[in-house]
């Protein structure tokens, strides 16, 4: 019996028992009834057995009647659970009616017990007397009228059995006083006043009216307790399809039950209309949205998905949307599990706010997942293209790779999707899209950029030495070689560059831009390169004067001998120079005519002419201006006051060398003019001729002589006289009297080392004396140039005259 937990749920004032309920609910457990429960109540005159029916009835331990001191013992509202009744079996025991204390006020406790009554109970015992049955002033017609008139103010109520338990049954068989019963019940309900849409609405649309006798407690216990355990086996299973409990239609989950009830009981005290399923629907509502928010606390403190939480905020992880899916659809169906006996409206619709607000949850993590994805798959996809680069084209690269990564992240975006609902991840692909799209924007800018400075480099090196050496040369032909160079090279360069830009599949209009802007830095080198050597014009031109004028047509030094001619030498050297500044005075890439070389000419060259004594050529100077004609200025190197300034200058450099050419051409004229005068020879060949004719008289001078000239000559040979001479009379001298005396004594010591010799055959008699030259390191041969040959005889030796080979 201590297993019913009696609970008074409403005090005699009208005081709701929250805590108690509460508590009540806790120990029979009903949170895990759901919908597997029925709710019995009772009404019926005050002292009418009522309790003692229930605790028989139910085995609860409801107070009783004292019946010695008769005392009423039911005030208020009463709680208890039925004892080994299945399912979970609530029954109320309702303070009774007809009291002195309450009175007949329409809100009178008896009126707001039985409104309440009928709120929450699926079964409603009516206990009454029998000898009352077809009383018109019975105490049982006053309840009916109440119990109707309560019913009325249920606008759509569910429907209720009204079980009518006959108390002390007389010897009149039930057959006799259903009837009777049934007829009194259809008056009082014909009477009662109804809501125009129920008028014709018959009573069974409501209730379900069972008739049961019992017989007096007092006086036949036994066989009152046989037929109390027989009405007990109707109560088991009540909510079975056909039971007393069937209709199922209103019921509120058992998990609401505490709120539905002070619900009702608030409204009812309140003295308002009570609409039963706006009632349900209330209940529905804020038990669903509780029930919602302990899912979403359970959600937000399961471990695993705190796991799941934190790593996507540092990474991908695969095959989150299933087990976030897992998450989410564990948590839904518990909530389906404990909101099933909800209203369905009510609770489908609770269903999809959790979810929604569940999804508020997992969404931030989702959306780190995709950012996560994004950022692997664009790394990933860099790293392939650069791969790929070394093997396709770079187009067919891109394509591809492209093609593959949006792929790989549409998988990894499906892997990452939530079953519960369909998000779209298109703007996280179109965001790596946008990215991939840059990235190889990026790589084709530079890949192009490292292709134009190869072909550049490439044009330049082809074009800046060769340009340099042509404008070095400096002729009419330099710019008309320059244009062609320019234009093969350009065209090779493009030509090449073209078919390297192919693989990059690149629009007709960018393709035009490159090739031109490599056709126009084939220009710009050529246009630096002459801008570099304009600047160094001055140089060249002294470079080329020198080179001319200290060079002969063999390119050999020139020895200013005397028979050169300087002036015209000079001239022709200085009118290369003034071709080299008409070259460098602007850049010819175009074929277009020019006169520079012709006014340069006039004005630096030809004014030194004979005969140019023309006033008007004279008093114009070409020259006095800062722009050649048909000359645009931007093609301007050196404007024409330049070149005068120039020229002027080169003068000034050039004159000491045309001048010391001057110099060494009368010295050594000077130098060379060693014979005496021609009168100084007529003069001696007139004193000298007694000598002469003494020598032809006497022989034995002439051989005298004849060896003095011997001896002299091969000294001549030996010291090299002449050349001596050349650089001086006293460095001459100087330089002979340091070589005469070992002269002499080489040659007397070969004389002495070929008298020793012994005889040799013929053919070998013949010697050579060979001496070496001082200056140049060349052989001179002795026997040409006078000395003498020893020869060996049995005799002994003699001295032969020189024999000229």
């Amino acid at each position: 019996m201590d297993a019913c937990f009696s609970t008074q749920l409403i005090d005699g004032d009208g005081a709701f028992n929250v805590s108690g309920l509460e508590n009540f609910m806790k120990e029979v457990k009903m949170g895990e009834c759901g919908l597997s429960y029925a709710v019995v109540s009772i009404m019926g005159p005050q002292s009418s057995g009522k309790s003692t029916l229930l605790n028989h009835l139910f085995r609860t331990n409801f107070r009783e009647m004292d019946a010695f001191k008769g005392r009423h013992t039911t005030k208020g509202i009463w709680l208890a659970k039925a004892h080994n009744i299945e399912p979970c079996t609530l029954v109320m025991d309702l303070e009774g009616t007809d009291g002195r204390e309450r009175g007949e006020d329409d809100t009178a406790f008896e009126k707001q017990s039985a409104l309440f009554a009928l709120a929450v109970s699926d079964i409603v015992l009516i206990n009454m007397w029998c000898h009352d049955i077809g009383r018109e002033q019975a105490a049982n017609k006053p309840l009916l009228k109440t119990v109707f008139q309560v019913m009325m103010r249920l606008f759509s109520p569910r429907k209720t059995t009204l079980l009518f338990v006959i108390r002390d049954k007389s010897k009149t068989p039930l057959e006799n006083l259903e009837p009777i019963l049934r007829e009194d019940i259809q008056k009082i309900w014909d009477g009662v006043p109804k809501p125009h849409a129920h008028k014709e609405t018959p009573l069974s649309e409501f209730f379900n009216v069972e008739v049961v006798a019992l017989s007096s407690y007092e006086e036949k216990e036994e066989l009152f307790k046989e037929q109390v355990s027989s009405l007990r086996d109707r109560f088991q299973h009540s909510i079975a399809p056909g039971g007393l409990a069937g209709d199922r239609r209103g019921v509120v989950p058992a998990s609401g039950f505490s709120f539905s009830s002070q619900q009702f009981w608030k409204v009812i005290k309140e003295n308002k209309d009570l609409d039963l399923p706006a009632h349900k629907v209330m209940v529905a509502t804020v038990r669903c949205e509780e029930i919602g928010n302990e899912k979403i606390a359970s959600f937000t403190a399961d471990e695993e998905w705190q796991q799941f939480e934190e790593a996507v905020q540092n990474d991908y992880v695969p095959g989150f949307g299933k087990k976030i899916s897992n998450l989410l659809e564990r948590c839904l169906s518990e909530y389906d599990m404990e909101a099933v006996y909800f209203d369905e409206g009510v609770r489908t619709s609770k269903r999809h706010q959790l979810e929604s607000k569940l999804l508020q949850l997992v969404n931030p993590a989702y959306q780190n997942l995709l950012d996560h994805l994004r950022t692997r798959t664009l790394e990933a996809f860099k790293e392939s293209f650069d791969k790929s680069l070394e093997k396709e084209g770079f187009a067919v690269a891109a394509r591809d790779c492209t093609k593959a990564f949006l792929e790989k992240f549409d998988k990894g975006s499906e892997d990452a999707a939530i079953q519960q609902v369909k998000w779209d991840p298109s703007k996280i692909k179109d965001k790596l899209k946008r990215d991939i799209e840059a990235h190889v924007a990026s790589v084709r800018a530079k890949k192009l950029s490292e292709l134009c400075a190869k072909y550049e480099g490439q044009l330049t090196k082809a074009l800046a030495e060769p340009v340099e050496a042509l404008l070095d040369s400096a002729s009419e032909e330099t710019w008309p070689a320059i244009r062609k160079l320019l234009q093969r090279e350009t065209k090779s360069a493009v030509s090449g560059f073209e078919s390297a830009m192919a693989s990059f599949e690149l629009d007709e209009v960018t393709q035009k831009e490159l090739l031109s802007k490599l056709e126009s830095h084939g220009r710009s080198v050529v246009e630096s390169k002459a801008k570099e050597e304009a600047a160094r014009v001055l140089i060249r031109m002294k470079d080329r004067f020198s080179t001319l004028f200290s060079r002969d047509a063999d390119s050999m030094p020139r020895v200013w001998t005397g028979k050169e001619d300087i002036k015209a030498i000079t001239k022709t050297a200085r009118s290369a120079s003034m071709k080299l500044l008409s070259t460098m005075a602007a850049i010819r890439l175009d074929e277009d005519g020019d006169n520079i070389e012709n006014t340069l000419s006039l004005a630096l060259v030809d004014t030194a002419r004979p005969g140019t004594t023309d006033r008007s050529i004279q008093s114009f100077d070409p020259l006095a201006s800062s722009s050649w004609e048909r000359v645009p200025e931007e093609k301007t190197l050196i404007t024409p006051v330049q070149c005068k300034s120039l020229w002027r200058q080169f003068k000034a450099e050039t004159e000491y060398t045309v001048t010391q050419a001057i110099a060494a051409q009368e010295a050594n004229k000077r130098n060379n003019n060693w014979l005496p005068p021609p009168w100084a020879l007529a003069a001696m060949a007139i004193l000298g001729f007694n000598e002469f004719m003494t020598l032809l008289k006497n022989p034995l001078y002439l051989g005298v002589i004849f060896v003095v000239f011997l001896v002299g000559k091969a000294m001549w040979v030996q010291l090299d006289i002449a050349k001596e001479f050349q650089n001086g009379f006293l460095p001459a001298v100087l330089s002979l009297s340091t070589k005469f005396v070992p002269t002499i004594m080489n040659i007397l010591k070969r004389l002495a080392d070929e008298g020793q010799r012994p005889a040799a055959p013929e053919r070998q008699r013949e010697m050579e004396l060979q001496p070496k030259s001082t200056r140049n390191g060349s052989h001179s041969n002795v026997t040409s140039a006078g000395s003498s040959s020893i020869t060996s005889s049995e005799s002994g030796p003699e001295y032969s005259s020189p024999i000229a080979h």
